[in-house]
C-alpha cells in the first residue's frame, strides 16, 4: 500500500455529504467520467496533494464530525481507503463512501469489497445527467442507491438494503 495518497479537497463541517456535521475528504482520481459530473477536475490521479492516514486522521479529530470520503472515486484506492476507515472507526465515527461503483460490481471484486464492507454507508452507482434530480436526499441522479453497507453484508439472502434515517 502507498503511504500517501493524492487528496483534492477536505471540507470540514458540510452537511451535503450525508446526515450531520461532516469531514468530507475528496480524493483525486476517477475513470467512470460521468457525464455532467459536477467535478471533473478530481479525474486526475495525479492532481491533489499527498496525505498520508496519519495527516487526515489528525484533521478528522480536530473536527470529530464524521466522515465522508467521495472524490474522484475513493475505491480506486480500496488498500488506502481500507486502512483509512478502520482509523476513522477506532476513533468512533462513521463513514460514508460515493463511488461509481455499483454495489453488484463491488461485490464481484475481493479488493473493493473489502473496503467497501468497512464503510457504514455507500452512495453507488455513476451519476446519470438524464436523471438528475436535485430533490434527492444525498445523492445527485435516481440510480445511485444509499446503501446500508452493514445491513447488507449481514442480510442473508443478499439484497441490498437501503439507508433511512
Amino acid at each position: 500500500m502507498k503511504d500517501s495518497i493524492k487528496i483534492l479537497d477536505i471540507i470540514r463541517g458540510t452537511t451535503v455529504d450525508g446526515p450531520g456535521f461532516r469531514t468530507s475528504i475528496y480524493f483525486a482520481g476517477c475513470r467512470h467520467e460521468c457525464h455532467g459530473c459536477h467535478n471533473p477536475s478530481s479525474w486526475d490521479f495525479e492532481a491533489g496533494i499527498p496525505y498520508t492516514i496519519d495527516k487526515l486522521m489528525q484533521i478528522i479529530e480536530e473536527e470529530d464530525f464524521d466522515v465522508t470520503l467521495s472524490g474522484g472515486d475513493p475505491l480506486y484506492h480500496p488498500k488506502f481507503v481500507k486502512e483509512l476507515i478502520e482509523h476513522i472507526h477506532h476513533s468512533g465515527h462513521d463513514v460514508w463512501i460515493y463511488t461509481g461503483f455499483r454495489w453488484e460490481e463491488i461485490i464481484e471484486s475481493e479488493e473493493l469489497f473489502d473496503a467497501a464492507k468497512e464503510a457504514d454507508v455507500i452512495v453507488d452507482s455513476p451519476f446519470i445527467l438524464c436523471l438528475r434530480d436535485t430533490d434527492l436526499l444525498f445523492r445527485g441522479s435516481s440510480n445511485q442507491r444509499i446503501i446500508d453497507v452493514k445491513k447488507t453484508v449481514s442480510h442473508k439472502d443478499g439484497s441490498i438494503i437501503l439507508w433511512s434515517r
